[in-house]
């Protein structure tokens, strides 16, 4: 009796390639989406159509240069606040910080006859220890950012309007343009580049250069790592070893960086600086991060995506003036943008997990 004969069975048919090719090309629209900045980036292009339709004055090349001098003055800032909230705190001091800075090199050279770059490195220093301290009151205490930043904020309002009266007798320090080594420190941080016959200012390349360094060493470099591992999960990344403390206090030092520089473009641009200035600025820097992509929760965010929302910052606000509106429209755009950010945000991310 013979075995009866059994036929093979085929192979199961290959899946079509267009099968293979959509999910790649799914994969690949779900990554985009997932990243920190769409929304802004969505948010940005919008609101340029809208301007270059209603305001035939934005749509010039000088224009658009005052547009990026706008948004580098503000995005200056925003980058290392925007690193500070991925790592999961606040600054609320960043804005009186700026004038601070500008107030301690003003007044340490003028009044002791020094030259200007003498006050610039004093300012530096006095910027730094600002963002050390905020980061060591943090650790030591255990308290939230928002306070100990909000008590930083008061002191340093209080002292640029006091120290000034005290010193020059004034709310506003003596003119600085005269001073010896004003024209070099100009040239470095507030002076006019020419391109193709149109002035841009300094602040736009710097500002571009940062962003372009804080994106590599956000994506790039081990503290890169740590920032987004402090921010996520604190007591995790302590357990592996990542050190907490010295990140988070490095990231208030970057903030005083940053507003050493900004105070620093202010000085040698208008050559005085108002005591009173600065005020309310840090929800500026709080409100372009969290249009780039920032989660105030902390562990989420990216560089380009608050220089994204910086350009908008500067768009809305330079395109107001060109359409010939109220300049109170602005305060309105900005609050707009800021929700519609942060609902794109949510949006996109539970898209993006969905998928």
């Amino acid at each position: 009796m013979t075995a009866p004969v059994t036929t093979p069975s085929p192979p199961p048919a290959a899946a079509p390639g267009g099968l293979a090719r959509r999910n790649v090309e799914r994969s690949l629209v779900t990554r985009f989406l997932a990243r920190p900045e769409v929304g802004a980036l969505v948010g940005a292009i919008a609101v340029y159509i809208f301007f270059y339709a209603v305001a035939p004055a934005f749509r010039p090349a000088g224009s658009l240069s005052l547009v990026l001098y706008q948004a580098s003055t503000l995005g200056l800032m925003a980058l290392p606040v925007s690193l500070l909230m991925i790592g999961g705190e606040f600054d609320l001091s960043a804005g009186v910080a700026v004038t601070s800075s500008s107030l301690c090199a003003s007044m340490f050279a003028y009044q002791l006859n020094s030259n200007i770059w003498v006050g610039v490195l004093v300012a530096l220093v006095f910027s730094l220890g600002i963002g050390f301290f905020n980061g060591i009151m943090l650790v030591k205490t255990k308290l939230p950012s928002f306070l100990v930043t909000l008590g930083t904020f008061l002191m340093l309002q209080g002292l640029n309007i006091a120290v000034t009266k005290l010193i020059t007798g004034n709310v506003a320090t003596n003119d600085i343009s005269n001073m010896q080594g004003f024209s070099s420190a100009h040239a470095v941080f507030a002076s006019d580049v020419h391109i193709a016959g149109v002035a841009v200012k300094i602040t736009v390349f710097w500002w571009l250069a940062l962003v372009i360094l804080g994106s590599w060493m956000l994506l790039r470099t081990k503290f890169g790592n740590w920032i987004f591992a402090v921010g996520g999960q604190k007591e995790s990344a302590r357990a592996v070893g990542v050190p907490v403390a010295r990140t988070k206090i490095t990231l208030f030092m970057l903030v005083g960086l940053g507003a050493w520089f900004v105070g620093m473009h202010n000085l040698f641009q208008f050559n005085t600086i108002q005591s009173g200035t600065g005020v309310g600025n840090e929800l500026l820097y709080i409100v372009a991060a969290v249009i780039g992509g920032c989660l105030l929760t902390g562990g989420f965010g990216s560089v380009a995506g608050p220089a994204i929302g910086a350009f908008i910052f500067g768009m809305v606000s330079q395109g107001i003036v060109f359409a010939g509106w109220d300049a109170n429209w602005f305060q309105f755009f900005l609050g707009l943008m800021l929700l519609l950010a942060m609902l794109l945000n949510t949006w996109v991310q539970r898209q993006a997990a969905r998928r």
